[in-house]
């Protein structure tokens, strides 16, 4: 019979790779790791793990449990919150994956609200990129999900409920006021992550050219730094630019290149009460705009 210990075990080896690491977040010993690993291979019948040098590695069977010990138990403690939740939220956690440029803008409202409202609940707070944060939420490692995405994006596969909760424009960030994208055919470009850099293309590739990208950075501070010493132009959101904003650039909005933002909750309703309070939290720090329903 598999013990939720050994799962959690097994799924904090997965997660770092290292039998002392995972002794390390668990607060257990080395040898104690050891011995939940071999007492849940006695208990499967497989093999999980292997030597390699001085490490170990997952064997193709322990992966295969491994991913499904990480949603056991994040689903697991997803559930001792809700417990928690019910009470009354006077205690417990919520936790809430969104990538930075809303971190640093509508979040920090939503938790002061939140602080003030449910004083005894937890929020934590994890930065990540929407397709990152999407697959914590499937896994059970928060419980809450603020990303973004387009009109023509690919639907996210069943069991995510999306909220619509408003709109964040994209700007050019140049050092000429009121610019244009065909402007800078021929100038350096600055990007970001891959996913961002997918985004600057697809704005350029509209205007018949595809960027020159010179420098990368996914830091909104270093990339308006790169911008007003005149060594590229690039492209940002309008919630990176109330984030941190320098006094000697320039945006221009690029009109048909929106973001839509929305709170990402997995499962079948309802939500528990921790995870409703977050998200009117969220709804009233959101950007005016338009908002839908779930789907």
């Amino acid at each position: 019979m598999l013990s939720l210990v050994h799962l959690r075990v097994l799924a904090a080896v997965a997660r770092h790779g290292s039998v002392t690491e995972a002794a390390r977040e668990l607060h257990y010993t080395q040898p104690s790791v050891s011995h939940h690993l071999s007492r849940l291979e006695a208990a499967t019948g497989a093999k999980l793990v292997q030597r390699v040098g001085r490490g170990i590695r997952l064997t193709p069977e322990g992966q295969l449990l491994a991913n499904r010990a990480t949603e056991i138990v994040g689903r697991v403690d997803a559930a001792t919150n809700e417990l928690a939740a019910q009470v009354g939220l006077r205690t417990g956690r919520v936790r809430l994956a969104a990538n930075a440029s809303v971190l640093s803008t509508i979040v920090p409202k939503a938790a002061a609200a939140m602080d003030q409202a449910h004083p005894g609940l937890e929020l934590i707070l994890i930065e990540r990129h929407p397709v990152e944060a999407l697959q914590m939420l499937r896994q059970g490692e928060i419980d809450v999900a603020l990303i973004f995405r387009y009109a023509d994006a690919p639907v996210e596969e069943e069991g995510f409920r999306l909220l619509h909760i408003g709109d964040d424009p994209i700007y050019l960030v140049s050092q000429r006021p009121d610019d244009s994208i065909a402007n800078h055919r021929h100038s350096a470009w600055i990007g970001g992550c891959e996913r961002c850099q997918n985004e600057l293309i697809t704005v350029c590739r509209q205007e018949g050219f595809t960027p020159r990208i010179a420098s990368l950075s996914d830091d909104m501070v270093v990339v308006q730094a790169l911008v007003a010493a005149g060594k590229g132009v690039t492209t940002l959101p309008g919630l990176a630019l109330q984030a941190h904003r320098r006094p000697d650039i320039h945006t221009t909005e690029l009109t048909g290149f929106t973001r839509r933002l929305y709170v990402v909750t997995y499962g079948d309703p309802p939500d528990p009460p921790a995870t409703i309070a977050l998200i009117q939290a969220i709804q009233d720090s959101a950007p005016a705009g338009s908002q839908s329903g779930e789907r």
